[in-house]
């Protein structure tokens, strides 16, 4: 790159530096030119407002004349963001040449192009602002906070009705909300987007300090991530309850004293008194994963979920021994195996090992919303929790509704079975005194 810059002249320089295509990254731009809405869901820092201000900059430059709206959650944070931000507000992005002849007038609420272009601010809050205007083209910069979003966006398409090609994008960290789960759902838009540190010009440092704070829950992946996260009608374990059921590792302590998953344990407020894996085998190896729980119940009788270790693709005797590895890691008392899809061999491999470590095999008599109920109920009167982060588990566990089955992620829950096998083992079933694995 650097022998191409060189060789090219001043002239040819410039054209390059202001030809954004070159240099966006990936989610920075639509990954075809099919769509009435363009849908940019990203993590903070990601780079949404430069993809939006250099859109709308390019939307300028090919129409003369044209009238574009740029709509935010107030006018303040329209003219702050998606103007005037020193990075990448439409100001920023112009190219040196358009500069001298583009017009700012923040009483006006109005930015004139250097092509004739104009631009107009609206405030979200105020959809009545745009019942009547007509545009071009439109920018909405953090839909997911609007906070009249249903009757704002209404109005403004139905003054999206100039030119041959009338067309929005939008720049957002995802929410929930109803707008915006219809607009994605939509079959005119294309989505674009990815996490904070999908950006290259974000500080190391900086990427570090927010994935330890936050990655892994729910405000991380929404925030950081830029992932959509919905709750399924009638789950039996909303984000909510996910989110308020959640502790830290560093409050636990385990039987044998070990210092597990890299994080050492610290002076406890609750040990543990017992640990099971929970297994709940696959079909085939080509089929789903191998569910691979690690649950611990402490001295205060509450159950405590440690560790998701499920795998996929592997033969029975490598998810066996994987079961195998983790329960002599965490010093489990028992594993729990689901025995309709081959828990016989989780059995014969762990025995055959000669690890010393109980195996209850379990038949799965009802359906696995019907197990799941009880260990729900568990997690909403505070019995059970998640001592960490485990967003595929969590993601299944969101997906188990009340009489409606299971809405997904994948076709199976896999890991919201083997958690559900433990907590049951643990803190449904009448408990049986068992050894564990002695640690050589």
């Amino acid at each position: 790159m650097r022998r191409l810059l060189a060789g090219l002249g001043e002239e040819e320089r410039r054209a390059f530096d202001s030809h954004w295509p070159s240099w966006a990254h990936d989610g920075q731009l639509p990954d075809h030119d099919d769509w009435r809405q363009w849908i940019v869901l990203a993590g903070r820092g990601f780079g949404k407002t430069r993809a939006g201000s250099e859109w709308v900059s390019a939307m300028a430059r090919e129409h003369p004349g044209a009238a574009i709206a740029l709509v935010g959650a107030t006018v303040e944070e329209a003219r702050a963001v998606m103007v005037e931000n020193g990075r990448s507000g439409l100001l920023a992005v112009a190219r040196a040449e358009e500069r001298a002849r583009m017009v700012w007038q923040p009483s006006r609420r109005r930015l004139v192009f250097a092509s004739g272009a104009e631009a107009f601010l609206y405030s979200a809050a105020n959809p009545e602002s745009l019942r009547g205007p007509e545009h071009h083209f439109a920018w909405c910069d953090e839909l997911a906070k609007w906070k009249r979003a249903e009757a704002a966006w209404d109005n403004l398409r139905l003054g999206l009705r100039l030119g041959e090609r009338p067309r929005s994008v939008v720049t957002t960290t995802p929410r929930p909300v109803p707008l915006l789960r219809r607009l994605v759902a939509g079959p005119h838009s294309v989505l674009s987007g990815g996490p904070s540190w999908g950006n290259p010009h974000s500080s190391d440092d900086y990427i570090a300090a927010v994935r330890e704070a936050h990655e892994g829950t729910r405000f991380g992946r929404q925030e950081l991530e830029g992932v959509l996260i919905e709750d399924v009608k009638g789950a039996l374990w909303p984000r909510e309850l996910l989110e308020k059921s959640r502790v830290e590792m560093g409050t636990l302590t385990f039987p044998h004293g070990g210092d597990l998953s890299g994080e050492g344990v610290r002076k406890s407020k609750c040990p543990l008194t017992r640990i099971v894996v929970g297994v709940d085998p696959p079909a085939s190896a080509e089929g789903d994963a191998c569910g691979i729980v690690v649950v611990g119940k402490g001295e205060d009788g509450t159950g405590y979920v440690l560790a998701d270790l499920s795998v996929s693709g592997l033969s029975p005797e490598g998810w066996a021994r994987k079961v195998a590895a983790a329960a002599e890691a965490w010093g489990a008392h028992r594993v729990i195996a689901e025995k309709n899809n081959g828990g016989a061999m989780v059995a014969s491999v762990l025995r055959g090992a000669d690890v010393g470590l109980p195996v209850t095999l379990v038949h799965a008599a009802d359906g696995k919303v019907a197990r799941a109920e009880p260990v729900a109920v568990l997690f909403e009167s505070g019995k059970a929790r998640l001592a960490g982060r485990f967003p595929a588990l969590e993601d299944e566990l969101a997906g188990l509704t009340y009489g409606g089955g299971y809405e997904g992620p994948g076709r199976s829950p896999d890991r919201a079975d083997a958690m559900v096998w433990a907590l049951t083992e643990l803190l449904v079933k009448p408990q049986r005194p068992t050894p564990r694995v002695r640690r050589l």
